[in-house]
């Protein structure tokens, strides 16, 4: 280990993860370019290295990309990636405060401790936790992804019609496609495009880019920020803010190191929870997805944290624990490494080197937040007529780029036009969007599950995982209530003292 850390440090080693940091928050910040991508198009590159270099920048890549869309989701409501969506809840409303740098702040430094807890997660208990992860077959994943739909009740609590209104919408188009378990197509009306699905990027960039390109023109401000000290160094993370929001930092980097082990989970689960849990735990609830730190500080340092618990099965067990884990993994294979018991003896020097490297990349994307806080906060100061031609043209790029299909890009502006008329009629879209990305996961997995309880299997649901997953969905679904139970049995204690 003491030898992998020294070759982590060496200065070849040291540049590529410099390059792969900053060539990924770039990626992850452009529209539709994902950290999946990121990883594909360096894979290449890595041919020629040797293998400790080339899986060291491959981690550089995917962990600052999956930091890189908090910037463009918090300073233009354009989140770079879908997992980056959730910061525009509170990140968003921070920079129309003025507070653009401040948001910069507490986003690069939760994520930063959200990849350290997720990278030390990994180095240290890869395998016992791999062997749960294992355990978890179609029922496990099924709780384990409504856990996401729970947070809909959360999120919509006030305006319960028009947020179940929008999740049921999501639920609606998430139908779309070929269905898993029958291998039937559903609502796709014979377009050979809709075979496989409404796809993710274009839907998700739509309703927040494209719809932000609406929002803007309609507007006729001159800049995005309201006020004119957007960029005022005054206005920054204090000490005593940061140690307000240290214990649900924490804590959400273990809900996401958690989450992101477990397979077909991922950020947008784990950032789902966090928010919940960060809700029921703050003094002003209500706040929490208007614009409260500590809401970004929540879901910023899940979704760090599951890149680290996203590898723990990939290497210990060969399973990805996401979309970007499975590219990853064909990235070891090309080195000759396969994943398992192998990989720490065998393997030792290189996987060791992979898992320093992903410690160290947490230094790289700390680095490039805080010292590029004052100039990311400047975007918000050009002029909306320069601003809106670019965001434009990154969407089209965007939506284009994941299938070269011309016509996602002319379903990207169809959800923008969508997105930009719930906006304007005050209809939440996180209900909208949580529904469309996890709809198809439930379905898939709730089917599996009973097809697996019709087949004779009673104990589908009744083992201790699955009954400590429905314990925590109703919890869930009732702590938003809380609050008004509470209120109910004073008013009742007082009606009967009167």
């Amino acid at each position: 280990m003491l030898e992998s850390l020294l070759n982590v440090l060496h200065p070849i080693n040291l540049m590529w993860i410099a390059i792969g940091s900053i060539v990924g928050a770039v990626i992850g910040a452009l529209p539709g370019l994902t950290a999946t991508m990121g990883v594909a198009l360096f894979i290449p590159l890595t041919f020629s290295m040797e293998p400790a270099t080339g899986l060291v920048l491959l981690a550089a890549v995917y962990s600052s990309a999956s930091f890189g869309g908090n910037i463009t989701a918090i300073l233009i409501k354009t989140p770079g990636t879908p997992d980056s969506f959730f910061m525009v809840l509170d990140g968003y409303p921070m920079t129309l405060r003025g507070e653009g740098h401040k948001a910069i702040q507490v986003t690069t430094i939760t994520a930063t401790i959200g990849g350290f807890v997720g990278a030390f997660t990994l180095l240290f208990l890869s395998p016992p936790l791999a062997q749960i992860a294992i355990k978890f077959g179609p029922a496990e994943t099924f709780l384990t992804a409504f856990l996401g739909i729970t947070i809909i009740v959360g999120l919509t609590k006030g305006t319960m019609l028009k947020g179940l209104i929008s999740a049921w919408a999501g639920f609606l188009l998430a139908t779309v496609g070929m269905d898993t378990v029958s291998g039937g197509y559903r609502y796709t009306y014979g377009i050979l495009q809709l075979f496989e699905g409404i796809p993710m990027v274009p839907c998700v960039i739509g309703l927040f880019c494209c719809a932000q390109v609406f929002s803007l023109a309609a507007s006729r401000k001159q800049t995005i920020a309201v006020a004119d000290d957007t960029v005022d160094k005054k206005k920054k993370l204090t000490p005593k803010e940061f140690l307000s929001m240290l214990w649900i930092t924490i804590e959400s980097s273990i809900i996401g190191t958690v989450v992101g082990i477990i397979p077909a989970a991922g950020s947008m689960i784990a950032c789902g929870i966090s928010l919940n849990e960060c809700k029921r735990q703050s003094k002003h609830p209500e706040m929490i997805g208007n614009g409260a730190p500590e809401g970004l500080a929540a879901v910023s340092a899940a979704n760090n944290a599951v890149v680290g618990g996203s590898l723990v099965p990939l290497l210990t067990l060969g399973i990805p624990g996401n979309g970007t884990a499975a590219v990853f993994l064909g990235g070891l294979i090309i080195h000759g490494m396969v994943p398992g018991p192998d990989l720490f003896t065998q393997h030792a020097f290189a996987t060791y080197s992979l898992l320093f490297g992903m410690v160290i990349c947490q230094f790289a994307i700390l680095i490039i937040g805080l010292f590029g806080a004052t100039a990311f906060a400047k975007v918000t100061r050009i002029p909306n007529s320069v601003l809106i031609p670019l965001i434009a043209v990154f969407t089209v790029l965007g939506s284009y780029a994941i299938r070269n299909l011309l016509f996602d890009v002319f379903l990207m502006i169809a959800f923008g036009a969508v997105g930009y008329y719930m906006e304007r009629s005050k209809i939440p879209l996180a209900p909208f969007v949580l529904a469309f990305i996890l709809g198809p996961t439930v379905e898939k997995h709730f089917r599996r599950a009973m097809i697996l309880v019709n087949s004779g299997n009673e104990n589908v649901f009744t083992n201790w995982i699955c009954l400590l997953l429905i314990a925590i969905n109703i919890i869930f679904l009732v702590s938003p209530f809380f609050d008004d139970i509470k209120k109910f049995f004073k008013k009742d204690k007082v009606a009967k003292a009167e």
